[in-house]
């Protein structure tokens, strides 16, 4: 022991600068050593004074590391690695209190007792160890640093009240982790920080915890010992650790060892206890609150005076007991432990020839048991390194590169990842020996970057497992009281610093999915306090969006874009519905209403555009009496009533009341009154909704969709559904009411009650094929006969005749009166359609069935000759057709039926049921339509020349008679050819003129 060095032991309690302190001594001379208790505590130490010296003349000496620079001045050690041989000016020993520690106790006491500087040595720790130190070192001088900051108790506390910068401590691996995963769910995650852990796994989650990405931290008591970290309270999770051997309590000084953590600097720390832990006792608290600790009275110790002839004399010396007062032997250690294991191996015992080979073993020995997986397991491997070396020399290089191999893999969980950095700290281990391996740089650089991309990899995964970034960044803005702004894109996702909280549909916050119960409530309370703005200025931007980015659904919703924002409820009447709008409460009442206000302009807007001429109507003041009456009716029923409904009203009214009415577009059909600008899908889609909300349903009907004339008439769908939505259901189909007027149109120039057949126009204007249309006429309330005849063939188109071309020409004209005076029929249920005039039948082609030759009879030629059917010729083709007359009968409809006691003619209105045909006005004459297309506002109508008269029974004719002189017949084959216009006759010029208008 060098007794000329000056010899100072700084002893305080925690936070008192002692390591900083040390390291300023040592740079104030040339060269200098400092031990340190822990390897992470040896690199933040070394990363210190290479930031003030730069990395060549700084190195680093631990167990598995060790960089040392070719002009190195100041090393920086564990207190195991030490380099005592060196002659340093300096020498420090951090923590020498640890000197009573079961397990490394007496390395440092070898420390306090042999390591020496020079010119200056310095041993720092608990004021416990004054008296153990003046007792074993003569004239040493003792400096008194006091705490920096005050340390108080704050009682137990649960981790969900866990204030922010605290450490919980757990005193084991399966405690550590439970408790991160708590913290990850109720405050956003954690930093783990245990001794097993490597230094870059280590320093990257201390820089998570630094940094402030987390704002709590998980640890062994390897904090204790001199990490210094920005924590303001320390929470015990157990008082209780395992120590090798048993399970035991915690002193209080090593209770205040940790609990010193706290409150750095100036700061004052809180300590205390959480989870299961029981609160300290008072006398306890009290003496870490003052810093005053039973005096430490025995020191580990062990024989350093080694003797290495044989193995048997190697464990006698380190088994030789002391007789020092203040000294005790070291409990059996690991390294002991493996040398009496190998020595009773033969394998081993043969190869101990002599102190060399006994040397060895020992320094086989020593290698940390860092695997833990058993005794028996360790010295196995340690037996198969002592052969390596001891037989030749070296640690054959594949066989060392296969054991490394199997271990550098990054794949698998945190328990995985853990075991493997502990054996690749065996391997970093052996390669810091020297003359152990081949190439001693190259594998001390491989199990490095092998150690490296564990740790990255551990790193990683301990983040992943233990760390909610989005809720840990929220988390820290709300308890640092910032101000939080949320930020939203295109797709409604809403961010605060690059962190997805949900998404804002409208205005309420969809928050994200993903998050547990206990994230969800960070998340909502992150989102209250960043959304503030964002629905003010998302209000703004509605407020003054144009109407084209709203719509309503067709249940009733109301959109902005793609985005739901409010719903419309009824109002007093059902052109007058309210908006209910949705916005959280969180909005505030402001936000609400300005969007409330908008979507009802919307609406209104809406409202008055679609039904501009039923609101019209509604305001017209100039309609009194019954047109004002029969005026309210419609706009009750939305622009929309079957005739039958309101027959006896129409009858009320005359002609100057009914044109009062057709001035805001109202057409009196004969199967409907209705305004035709309200049947566009646009209005009808509104109408739906309209009606909807009056009647309070909860599931609206959807419109049809735009440009069918008929659908399908369902049995479930009620036919006020069909009327609102601008059809009549007519058989199993539902016809478009416009459609069905100029339908009526053209079947009242038929003779309903003779029969007439389906004409071209029937079918184009109704898209059926002629079962359907039978189908649909049946519906309306006409009978339909099926039958079947020959098929006539195309004849060539002949020439009007004189008489015809007079008669076609009266026609358009009188049609051209009727369709101006736009007046009714004399009966309500067979009034035409206003915009659409009756189809005027060919003058020159009926429109009942064709005149078909008998079979076997001769064709008559368009000049008089006679051409007889050519023997053997083809079967003629058959064709089907129906002949339709007026016979209304009682077809009833999901139980509606004639009124009782109604009158006779009434009642035939009421007649045909669901189809429709009850639908139909009354008629006059038998009840049957007029074919006259007579108006009942009007004057009659006059047939023309030449019209259909009403086909015969079996709707064939007979050849050979003459026009004139038989009943007429309808065909839909092709017209017969007619006589030429006569040039001597007087009018012919005035036939060709109109024949060219033609």
């Amino acid at each position: 022991m060098n007794t000329k060095s000056r010899v100072t032991a700084v002893l305080g309690p925690t936070n008192t600068g002692k390591t900083h302190y040390a390291i300023e001594r040592m740079l104030s001379h040339r060269t200098g050593v400092i031990g340190l208790p822990l390897r992470l505590l040896a690199r933040e130490v070394y990363d210190r004074i290479v930031a003030l010296r730069g990395p060549s003349v700084v190195a680093l000496v631990t167990g598995e590391e060790r960089i040392v620079p070719e002009r190195t001045q100041y090393w920086v050690c564990t207190t195991e690695a030490m380099p005592l041989e060196i002659g340093a000016d300096f020498v420090a020993i951090d923590e020498i209190q640890l000197c009573a520690d079961l397990d490394r106790g007496h390395v440092f006491t070898d420390r306090l007792l042999n390591a020496r500087g020079l010119h200056e040595t310095l041993f720092l720790g608990s004021d416990t160890m004054r008296g153990a130190i003046a007792a074993l070192i003569p004239g040493v001088q003792f400096v008194r640093r006091e705490r920096m900051s005050v340390l108080s108790y704050a009682g137990s506390k649960k981790i969900a009240r866990m204030p922010t910068r605290s450490a919980i401590v757990a005193f084991s691996v399966e405690n550590v982790y439970a408790i991160a995963e708590l913290i990850r769910r109720q405050k956003g995650g954690c930093a783990i920080v245990m001794g097993a852990l490597s230094p870059r796994t280590r320093n990257a989650q201390v820089d998570l915890y630094q940094n402030g990405d987390v704002d709590y931290l998980v640890a062994t008591d390897a904090i204790g010992m001199g990490l210094n970290l920005d924590i303001r309270h320390v929470a015990f999770a157990g008082t209780s650790k395992f120590d090798g051997r048993r399970m035991r309590p915690l002193n209080p000084d090593e209770l205040a060892q940790i609990a010193g953590r706290a409150g750095r600097h100036t700061s004052a720390g809180t300590f205390g206890v959480t989870g299961e832990a029981r609160p300290l006792h008072p006398e306890v608290v009290e003496a870490i609150e003052n810093h005053q600790f039973l005096p430490v009275r025995k020191l580990q110790w062990r024989n350093a005076r080694l003797e290495f002839g044989t193995a048997e004399r190697l464990i006698d010396s380190l088994e030789r007991p002391t007789r020092d007062e203040w000294l005790t032997r070291v409990r059996e250690s690991d390294d002991l432990m493996a040398l009496k294991s190998l020595n009773a191996m033969p394998e081993v015992t043969s190869r101990l020839r002599n102190a060399r080979d006994v040397r060895l073993l020992w320094d086989v020995c020593r290698i940390p048991d860092f695997r833990g997986i058993s005794h028996t397991e360790h010295t196995t491997l340690l037996a198969k390194l002592f052969e390596f070396l001891h037989d030749g020399g070296r640690i054959p290089t594949d066989w060392l590169a296969r054991a490394i191999a199997r271990i550098d893999r990054t794949q698998g969980d945190i328990d995985t990842l853990s075991r493997r950095l502990a054996f690749i700290r065996t391997w970093t281990y052996v390669a810091q020996r020297a003359g152990w391996v081949d190439d001693e740089s190259h594998w001390r650089g491989e199990t490095r970057a092998v150690e490296d991309r564990l740790s990255d990899a551990l790193h990683a995964r301990l983040t992943a497992a233990f760390v909610d970034r989005r809720t840990s960044v929220l988390m820290r803005r709300l308890n640092q009281k910032e101000s939080l702004v949320a930020e939203v894109n295109d797709k409604g996702e809403v961010t605060v610093d690059g962190e997805l909280l949900g998404r804002l549909e409208g205005f309420r916050f969809r928050q994200d999915k993903t998050a547990s119960p206990d994230e969800a409530r960070t998340l909502r309370q992150a989102a209250v306090a960043a959304l503030a703005p964002a629905f003010n200025l998302r209000a703004d931007k509605f407020y003054n969006a144009p109407d084209t980015e709203m719509d309503f659904t067709e249940q009733g919703g109301l959109m902005w874009g793609s985005e739901a924002v409010g719903k419309l409820v009824a109002g007093a009447d059902a052109l007058r519905p309210q908006v209910q709008a949705f916005v959280d409460d969180e909005a505030g009442p402001d936000v609400a209403e300005k969007v409330r206000r908008r979507l009802q302009h919307f609406i209104d807007r809406k409202i008055a555009a679609q039904f501009e001429p039923l609101v019209n109507l509604q305001r017209d003041e100039t309609l009194t009496g019954l047109p004002r009456g029969f005026a309210f009716r419609l706009v009750e029923a939305l622009g929309v009533i079957p005739r039958e409904g309101v027959a006896d009203e129409v009858k009320t009214l005359d002609q100057e009341a009914r044109g009062a009415l057709r001035k805001h577009g109202v057409r009196f059909g004969q199967f409907t009154i209705f305004l035709p600008a309200l049947l566009k899908p646009a209005p009808t889609r509104l109408r739906l909704v309209l009606w909807s909300l009056a009647e309070g349903l909860e599931t609206f009907p959807e419109s049809p969709p735009p440009g069918l004339v008929t659908i399908p008439n369902l049995p479930e769908v009620p036919a006020q559904h069909y009327t609102l939505s601008g059809y009549r259901p007519a058989g199993s189909r539902a016809i478009r009411i416009d459609m069905l007027e100029r339908l009526a149109d053209l079947v009242r120039t038929k003779d309903a009650r003779a029969g007439f057949e389906a004409t071209p126009d029937m079918l184009s204007i109704t898209g059926m094929t002629l079962e359907q249309f039978a189908d649909l006429m049946q519906g309306l309330g006409y009978g339909a006969e099926k039958g079947e005849r020959i098929k006539t063939r195309p004849q060539p188109s002949a020439e009007a005749t004189a008489e015809d071309i007079a008669a076609k020409a009266r026609s358009e004209a009188e049609a051209a009166r009727i369709a101006a005076d736009n007046d009714e029929p004399s009966d309500p249920a067979a009034e035409p359609s206003a915009d659409a005039a009756p189809a005027e039948p060919a003058p020159d082609a009926p429109d009942g069935s064709a005149e078909v030759p008998v079979e076997g009879a001769d064709i008559e030629a368009t000049d008089g000759t006679t051409v007889a059917k050519a023997e053997g010729e083809a079967a003629d083709e058959m064709e089907v057709f129906y002949t339709f007359r007026w016979s209304p009968r009682p077809r009833h409809n999901r139980g509606d039926g004639p009124r009782r006691g109604a009158p006779r003619r009434e009642q035939g209105a009421e007649h045909g049921a669901r189809d429709g045909a009850r639908e139909g006005g009354p008629r006059d004459k038998g009840d049957r339509p007029r074919r006259d297309g007579g108006k009942s506002d009007g004057p009659r109508g006059e047939r023309p020349k030449g019209g259909p008269k009403g086909g015969p029974k079996g709707g064939k004719g007979k050849p050979g008679d003459k026009r004139g002189q038989q009943p007429r017949s309808f065909s839909s084959g092709p017209e017969r050819k007619r006589d030429r216009i006569d040039p001597d006759n007087p009018f012919a010029a005035a036939l060709m003129g109109l024949k060219d208008k033609k």
